[in-house]
């Protein structure tokens, strides 16, 4: 585990950009010298007044003139390198962003779904947009800033001492008062712990609100309030609680920095009056004390800017520990030696599997055996939370198994490389996830590279091509916000074109017919038969007429099989299946009549008394 931490750690977590930061450094203190130009040149000008006080006219004008040129051309070139500071830290940010959002994103990628469930959807949401947000907003506004005051407060005390001693050193008695009062707070437990519990409760309260906006239509139908939405409501609640305690935290501190800042002339007025009444006459101690009691106070604004940008290294700070967290999940491994199966049958031996991470944790599979031959169906059907979709979820190593072995082939799948697994088996889930572009670039997801007329296809043996060409603007429009919202059956029959176009020798199937109309459940039949032909098909069945022909059926209850066979020497066996079967026949055939209804409801009536 890597030791090095805060804006080091993050300049190696996203590759580092030294070169610019260097560059907008260099600039930002050169434009910090630049903008004391014009106040040196106010000092000169009002030395040269007071030495000719008694007698103004005497002055030298010409070298005041001088001064207010050296003046407005300092303030112009400080701009110019603050431009140029910025720019170079705009482009550094947006780099690290960059670097940062990838390597974070790629990480996510290779890490099992099993890691995914056991993290909410706004806590990832969270530390990859805000956490990183903020890395931007701080080096491309804040960096240049902090630069820019530590090279002014610096300078300013540097000259401070260069024009006396004495006056310098009671300067730096409320900065030292101030900055040591932060860095206690700063670096205090408590402030840690509430800063952590802070970024906890954001992050809680952002998977909360997904969950609340996903959940708006139950939320709504059962005329429910943001208030009765418990867990939102007390993530909200638990956000500004320890909001408000981050804040009492840093209260007084921040008081007493504020007021120690504001209050050079304090300090510098009775000692500089001191040192005067034992030299009245001094025109140049004169000088020297206006010029103190006019740049001292100047000095606030870059101690304040340095004391808020304080506050927010602590907030990267704690986003990059967050980030190193999602970093330091290890990835499915990669074999050394990669493998290629030359067949694809699959076959699991032996195969137990828990969601959790603990031993005691309850096993959703225990001790799976079976082998889905090349070119045969083997169904998956059992009552829910039986494992079926548990089972089709290890083939492409979504999760790993606990024990025993799945092989492609004859070669464990762990001997596989990922980009050949994936390329492997395709899948159509149930509840199909289609990207928010448009309806062409959904199914090609498929296969890329794929000739237009290979998407066509795909999508006419999918049943998809006529409602498609209905579309505003046919294969071009656009699915979501800003462009159509398709039902759940057309959303499957796109997941269905994109398996066809995938054309993998391993096909694993999430009852892909469950949202077809039965107008088009027979064709998307006849065109899944045709995807079949040749391939490993695994199908996880809810409706048991779609699997009758299939050459393997596996009956799962409680993560076993109980039974296996053909459909027919399942019905004989007088099994788990054949009792399904008999309630799915019954369910098929069931109806209600407007009298039948009538009847419930009197029925119901008279229960409730009433």
């Amino acid at each position: 585990m890597t030791t090095k931490k805060g804006i080091v750690r993050l300049l190696e977590i996203a590759g580092e950009k030294r070169g610019l930061l260097i560059v907008s450094g260099l600039f930002s203190s050169l434009s910090a010298v630049c903008m004391l130009v014009p106040y040196a040149s106010v000092y000169f000008i009002l030395q040269e007044l007071l030495e000719h006080a008694a007698s103004p006219a005497s002055a030298d004008g010409a070298m005041m003139v001088r001064w207010g040129v050296i003046a407005l051309i300092g303030f112009a070139a400080g701009l110019i390198t603050m431009y140029a500071g910025g720019m170079a830290a705009h482009i550094a940010a947006f780099r690290i962003v960059y670097g940062l959002r990838v390597k974070l994103s790629s990480h996510i990628g290779k890490l099992p779904l099993g890691w995914m469930s056991r993290n909410s959807t706004g806590a990832i949401k969270k530390t990859l947009e805000q956490n990183v947000e903020k890395v931007e907003t701080f080096i491309a506004h804040q960096l240049p800033d902090l630069v820019q005051a530590i090279v002014t407060t610096v300078l300013v005390i540097v000259v401070m001492f260069m024009l006396n001693v004495w006056l310098a050193l009671v300067c730096l008695v409320p900065i030292v008062l101030a900055v040591a009062v932060q860095i206690a707070l700063l670096g205090a437990p408590r402030t840690k712990e509430y800063l952590k519990q802070y970024h906890d409760s954001l992050e809680r309260m952002n998977g909360s609100a997904v969950q609340y906006v996903r959940g708006m239509p139950a939320v709504k139908v059962f005329g429910q309030t943001v208030r009765s939405f418990r867990q939102l409501y007390h993530d909200m609640i638990r956000y500004r609680d320890y909001g408000v305690k981050l804040a009492d935290q840093f209260q007084n501190g921040f008081s007493f920095f504020k007021v120690m800042i504001g209050s050079f002339a304090v300090f510098v007025l009775p000692v500089g009056v001191f040192l005067w009444s034992r030299d009245p006459g001094s025109i140049a101690f004169a000088s020297v004390l206006l010029f103190f009691l006019v740049m001292a106070p100047g000095l606030s604004a870059p101690l304040l800017k340095m004391m808020f940008l304080a506050h927010t290294l602590e907030d990267i700070h704690e986003g990059v520990r967050r980030m190193d967290r999602i970093l330091a999940e290890g990835h499915v491994p990669e074999p050394e030696r990669p493998r290629r199966p030359a067949a694809f049958d699959v076959s699991f031996d032996r195969v137990s599997f828990s969601y959790g991470t603990e031993p005691a944790d309850a096993a959703v599979l225990t001790d799976i055996s079976f082998t889905a031959r090349q070119g045969e169906v083997t169904a998956l059907v059992g009552p829910s939370g039986a494992g079926k979709s548990t089972v089709a979820h290890l083939v492409p190593r979504f999760w790993e198994a606990n024990e025993g072995a799945i092989r492609i082939g004859g070669v464990d799948i762990r001997e596989i490389a990922t980009p050949d697994l994936m390329n492997t088996v395709a899948f159509v889930f149930q509840d199909s996830f289609l990207f928010s572009d448009t309806v062409y670039n959904n199914i090609a997801v498929g296969r890329p590279d794929a000739p237009q007329e290979d998407v066509y296809a795909a999508a006419k043996a999918a049943q998809c091509h006529a409602f498609i060409e209905n579309l505003p603007q046919g294969y071009h429009t656009p699915i979501g916000e800003g462009g159509v919202y398709l039902s759940g059956g057309e959303e499957q029959r796109i997941a269905v074109a994109r398996a066809i176009l995938k054309n993998a020798p391993i096909l694993v199937l999430d009852e892909a017919t469950a949202f077809a109309d039965p107008e088009n459940e027979y064709e998307m039949q006849l065109a899944l038969k045709a995807l079949m032909k040749n391939k490993t098909v695994i199908v996880i069945a809810h409706r048991l007429s779609t699997i009758r022909d299939a050459e393997q059926i596996l009956v799962m209850e409680s993560g076993t099989i109980v039974e296996r066979g053909r459909h027919e020497a399942l019905l004989s066996a007088d099994g788990l299946y054949g009792r399904m079967w008999r309630s799915y026949r019954q369910a098929a055939r069931w109806h209600m009549s407007k009298g039948e209804a009538d009847a419930e409801y009197e029925h119901a009536a008279q229960h409730d008394g009433g």
